[in-house]
């Protein structure tokens, strides 16, 4: 049996197109057609910075594929996941623990002694994928403005 290759990698120039395209699909399911007002150019042109121009040596950006496929992306900034998506059609393949572990391992090179992680309030499924991985809720809300309202996120954190 012939099984595809499947990869966490680094996030190189080129990626941002696929990496906006997983997240705004992401984000379809919490803010419907409010999404649709984000310009997707705009969205890719950010990743692209954040890829080629860091704000940090310490922030990160990573991509899990599916042989030469982005089906899924991690931002990651010190101490902090700011972001793990896989493309709705690819999930529940391990990409995002390989993401995860991606994020982990580099703060450990870093010498981090804590990950933390946000999620919407509500997202049961990523609130399992968090606690499955030993994270657990940290005690802080915070609220973001979204298109369609406003968006409250929880956090999670495990020691490394």
């Amino acid at each position: 049996m012939i099984h595809a290759d499947v990869s966490a990698r680094p996030a190189v120039p080129g990626d941002e197109e696929a990496i906006a395209a997983i997240q705004l699909a992401a984000w379809r399911g919490w803010l419907g057609d409010a999404v649709d007002a984000l310009p997707a150019e705009e969205v890719g042109a950010r990743w692209a910075a954040a890829i080629v121009s860091p704000p940090s040596r310490e922030h990160k950006v990573f991509v899990a594929c599916d042989g030469p496929r982005v089906v899924g992306f991690a931002a990651l900034q010190p101490s902090e996941i700011i972001a793990l998506e896989v493309a709705p059609e690819h999930r529940r393949a391990g990409h995002a623990s390989r993401l995860l572990s991606a994020c982990i391992d580099t703060l450990r090179v870093q010498g981090r002694e804590e990950v933390r992680a946000w999620t919407l309030q509500g997202d049961e499924a990523r609130v399992a994928f968090l606690t499955s991985a030993g994270l657990a809720e940290g005690g802080l809300r915070r609220t973001l403005e979204g298109p369609a309202g406003d968006l409250v996120e929880v956090m999670y954190r495990a020691g490394l």
